[in-house]
């Protein structure tokens, strides 16, 4: 099912089930030594998450780093990223230090000191999610796999997938802060996660198609220490 041996695949029956068994890997990571944390965004790895808060692991020695963040928002909006992982994690699981990039900072400034945060604190372990188009992180079809945290315009397909959690589509944020793919690719483990048919074709071309930038998660075929966890849906085109 699986051709890429650098890449190894976790098929479960739903996002459910993937909360579970990502949280295995969180817990094995932790009892290994983990000190930072990468962290994702969107409804993905929120059953991840509910696994974390109804936990007895303690993160106060982590460090967390958030891989974007809309640009234009301030951090308490409730459709920043800053305020997901509040909501989502932070309040219930205090960590060490939280990094997330912010919104109301000039670019340059911004993405300098971002850039100086991953610098000083390396990933061991990321968490990412996949878009339909392939993204990870805000980091969309023709991103150089050099890149590092940069000013990212979204494309119309991300506005539109976004647009729900706004009052319209006029709401969505054009830009964001977002780590590169050579950021992504500086961690020491890298754990994707993947739900639903929408997602089964840029979960098949990241795992077995050409290495390309116009499908930035295939740059994952060159780390060293992949997981993807997907359900029966994102995994039907395997």
């Amino acid at each position: 099912m699986n051709s890429n041996k650098n890449i190894e695949v976790v098929v479960v029956k739903d996002a459910q089930e993937g909360g579970k068994k990502a949280f295995e890997y969180v817990k094995q990571s932790l009892e290994e030594g983990m000190k930072v944390m990468g962290l994702a965004t969107g409804s993905t790895p929120e059953t991840l998450y509910t696994e974390l808060r109804n936990s007895d692991l303690d993160f106060s020695n982590v460090t967390a780093i958030n891989l974007d963040e809309y640009i234009g928002l301030p951090g308490d909006h409730d459709q920043s990223y800053s305020y997901f992982m509040n909501e989502n994690l932070f309040k219930a699981k205090p960590f060490k230090e939280t990094h997330i990039p912010n919104g109301l900072a000039s670019e340059e400034e911004e993405t300098a000191r971002y850039n100086k945060v991953i610098e000083d604190h390396p990933i061991d372990l990321q968490i990412l999610g996949i878009g339909t188009n392939a993204h990870v992180g805000f980091n969309e079809p023709g991103s150089s796999f050099d890149s590092l945290t940069r000013k990212v315009e979204l494309t119309e397909e991300t506005i539109e997938a976004n647009k729900r959690f706004f009052e319209s589509a006029d709401d969505v944020p054009r830009y964001a802060y977002s780590m590169g793919l050579a950021s992504i690719m500086s961690a020491d483990k890298i754990m994707l996660l993947a739900y639903g048919e929408n997602k089964a074709e840029a979960v098949a071309n990241a795992v077995n198609g050409p290495v390309t930038e116009e499908v930035p998660a295939s740059i994952l075929q060159k780390h060293k220490d992949v997981v993807f966890i997907v359900d029966e849906a994102a995994a039907s085109k395997l």
